[in-house]
């Protein structure tokens, strides 16, 4: 198959000798199986691969190894990267995991910090395994996901529970595709308590909603979610679950999907096409926590075969470059954005865009370059600015003590520097 833009990565070329390489519109492929999908509105289509690539989520081999090589040979700024990584406390071989049996994040009781500190170490000791091939880092990392999957069976809380149900969920499963096939994990368990415990809180939302107005939560609420669907169909080789988060980005009702995340685009603001993100006129940490969201759908999916990056004329890409020029001290358009909320769609609008948090930094941007810039050769002077600005990107434990600074994996720097 080919496209306007031939892409020049090992992955690629393996795809596209597979006959999984999709175009943009992404909804047909020579080796494409029939599954349902649910939570959409408007038109679903079979987009799972007949056969998975593993590892084949935020990481495929293409980019694990040329971080191999790249650290190796001592090249920038692949190795400020990997020097970020080290420096990182989660990614020690010597960390301890502290599952637990019930996870709580809003209400009474909230644990969820322990949660999200053991996955960051287990993703981060993974990275370490498979760029150093130390096999202390790698035991580790087996070592926590172990300890999780025999101990936890409750993601709870209020409205809340629905966050950690997303975000951590992709982020775990995530952290044990890196560890598919190493001696001693138990990937079936955790196939167990992904499907068991994670899932039925993300399908919950994304079809329910908490019972609310469709409109009425976030972006980043069905982002999360979306993305846990979509790593933990990749992990278990599941293609009704994969068919039900790419048809939720493309045809969803919610604020997740494509067309509702970038809901006006711009087609020459100085020179380029722009895309106001949905939360622009929230504030600009959560707008910016879903440039990191998306990405990370955008690229476990083109893992897979489908480009999603590029789906509905680059939509995505001129969103990124809103927010990207906007947090660079520049000015973007802003049309009026109304929206439904609670349970009867009382109407709210926001204005203006928000200066809050403007410029805050979070590991997000490297990923979006790469992929732009890298493989499609495109021209993304927001998102190169951003990427060059907080390079080299860390990952949980660089950012703050808080959730938000485990919002995302981080280290794009070593991971997909252009």
């Amino acid at each position: 198959m080919s496209r306007t833009n031939p892409h020049n990565s090992s992955q690629d070329r393996e795809l596209s000798r597979r006959g999984l390489l999709k175009t943009a519109g992404g909804l047909t492929a020579a080796l494409a199986v029939g599954a349902s999908a649910s939570a959409v509105a408007g038109g679903t289509a079979s987009a799972a691969p007949a056969t998975f690539v593993h590892p084949g989520a935020l990481h495929a081999y293409g980019e694990l190894n040329r971080a191999k090589v790249r650290v190796a040979a001592g090249n920038d700024p692949w190795l400020s990267g990997w020097n970020r990584l080290t420096a990182n406390g989660h990614s020690a071989s010597t960390w301890n995991p502290n599952p637990q049996a019930t996870i709580i994040r809003g209400g009474t009781g909230e644990n969820y910090g322990t949660l999200y500190n053991d996955i960051h170490a287990a993703y981060q000791n993974a990275l370490r395994w498979h760029v150093a091939g130390t096999t202390a880092n790698g035991d580790a990392a087996v070592r926590i996901l172990n300890a999780w999957s025999a101990t936890l069976t409750t993601v709870t809380g209020n409205a809340d529970r629905f966050l950690a149900a997303g975000i951590y969920g992709y982020q775990f499963a995530n952290a044990a595709e890196l560890m598919r096939g190493y001696s001693g994990f138990n990937l079936d368990r955790f196939k167990t308590m992904m499907l068991n415990v994670f899932y039925p809180l993300n399908n919950q939302f994304l079809n329910g909603h908490n019972d609310a107005c469709i409109t009425n939560y976030w972006a980043n609420w069905d982002l999360c979610n979306m993305n846990s669907i979509l790593a933990i169909a990749i992990l278990c080789d599941d293609g009704a679950k994969y068919d039900q988060a790419v048809n939720y980005f493309k045809n969803g009702a919610g604020n997740g999907s494509i067309t509702h995340a970038v809901p006006f685009i711009y087609d020459n603001v100085d020179g380029y096409a722009l895309g106001q993100w949905q939360e622009s006129g929230r504030d600009q940490g959560h707008t910016m926590m879903g440039m990191g969201q998306m990405g990370a759908f955008c690229e476990m999916a083109w893992s897979q075969g489908d480009d999603l990056y590029g789906y509905d004329a680059n939509r995505f890409m001129k969103g990124a470059q809103y927010v990207a020029k906007y947090n660079l001290g520049q000015s973007v358009p802003f049309t009026t954005y109304t929206w439904g909320t609670g349970q009867n769609c009382a109407q709210q609008s926001h204005t203006a865009i928000s200066s809050a948090s403007r410029g805050q930094v979070r590991p997000v941007w490297d990923i979006l370059y790469y992929h732009y810039a890298k493989r499609r050769g495109l021209s993304v002077p927001y998102i190169q600015a951003m990427a060059e600005s907080v390079r080299p990107e860390g990952g949980g434990g660089d950012y703050g003590s808080a959730s938000g600074g485990y919002d995302q994996l981080g280290f794009g720097t070593l991971m997909y520097a252009k």
